[in-house]
């Protein structure tokens, strides 16, 4: 059992990228179990926090990644620190990678038109001998009839649906499909296939990986809007923590 991190109301993972790593090596090699992985941000705690239904999905997943710099900062005001940051992105790379030497099978779906495939592409060329078995910009009800009576198995199923959708969508249908592991990847494809390009290192290092998006993709201002709505939430449940312990002391 991977220990968490409650933050309004929402449990991540407490791990570093390599314990993660090996829970889900491990779940691969028993089998018989299926396993979800989110990548919780500011924005998605946003969203739970506000609707109780997402929020019993998203505390559904095996392991709740720390994605999104919010979080690293949330925990050390709460006082209950993290590892560290672990990025959807890196972690989805580093699942492949150990894929292609252990012979794990993959599959991609989701994301705007054509950009599975330039991803299945850009991941075959980095990675050599990794078996992507499938690669679909599938929209959530299509992925669902058709996996539903796909008949190859897959180790690893990387979904690409946005927040809310794309672990509502492994939520409802892993239990159905030819598939042990499923994640939530966001905009991962866009960063594999080259569609659009990750901050810069100096950026993600401190943080600023928003900013950076914001610029090259305005409309995410509302996105940004409600991810600011965390630090406020994150405030009261520090206010609320710290009234009880006084009452506790006294």
């Amino acid at each position: 059992m991977v220990k968490s991190i409650t933050i309004l109301k929402s449990n991540i993972s407490y791990i570093s990228i390599n314990s993660g790593l090996e829970e889900v090596i491990k779940c691969l090699k028993c089998g018989g179990k299926k396993y979800k992985i989110f990548t919780p941000n500011p924005e998605i705690l946003t969203l739970a926090f506000k609707n109780p239904s997402f929020m019993h999905v998203l505390n559904s997943a095996d392991l709740a990644l720390p994605d999104g710099s919010g979080l690293i900062f949330a925990g050390k005001i709460l006082g209950t620190p993290f590892i560290e940051r672990v990025y959807g992105v890196d972690f989805m790379e580093k699942l492949c990678e150990i894929s292609a030497k252990n012979g794990f099978t993959i599959g991609l779906i989701g994301g705007r038109q054509g950009v599975a495939d330039k991803s299945s592409e850009c991941l075959q060329k980095k990675y050599k001998n990794l078996k992507i078995v499938l690669s679909e910009s599938w929209d959530p009800p299509k992925a669902s009839y058709q996996l539903k009576k796909w008949k190859t198995h897959i180790d690893i199923l990387f979904v690409a649906y946005g927040q809310e959708k794309q672990e509502q969508w492994i939520y409802d249908n892993i239990q159905s499909i030819p598939v042990t592991v499923a994640m939530g990847v966001g905009g991962a494809l866009d960063y594999l296939s080259g569609t659009i390009p990750r901050a810069p290192k100096i950026m993600q290092d401190h943080g600023l990986e928003w900013l950076f998006r914001l610029y090259r993709q305005p409309w995410r201002i509302k996105r940004q809007i409600i991810g600011g709505q965390f630090f406020l939430l994150v405030l009261a449940e520090w206010i609320q923590r710290r009234i009880k312990n006084t009452n506790i002391n006294n």
